[in-house]
């Protein structure tokens, strides 16, 4: 089984909502996920994006992989704060 960390989306038609969680690779895109850990709007003036740093570390220790839109994600949010 390869874990991911990667996107799902939400929100209403052209007004996206995405949660960062862990899933299975095989699992489809809004499926099925283990954990969630963060949440990123783009719509947001202020960045939109919150994530739960120690979550995040522990999955990557274990082994899961982040999709490059949310290491991107995560860079980013680690310069805002």
């Amino acid at each position: 089984m390869s874990v991911k960390i990667r996107l799902t989306r939400h929100g209403g038609k052209k007004r996206p909502f995405y949660r960062i969680v862990v899933s299975d690779s095989r699992s489809p895109r809004d499926g099925k996920f283990i954990d969630q850990v963060g949440t990123y709007d783009p719509k947001a003036a202020s960045g939109g994006i919150k994530v739960d740093r120690e979550k995040v570390e522990r999955w990557l220790k274990r082994g899961a992989k982040p999709t490059q839109t949310v290491s991107e994600i995560i860079k980013k949010e680690k310069r805002i704060h």
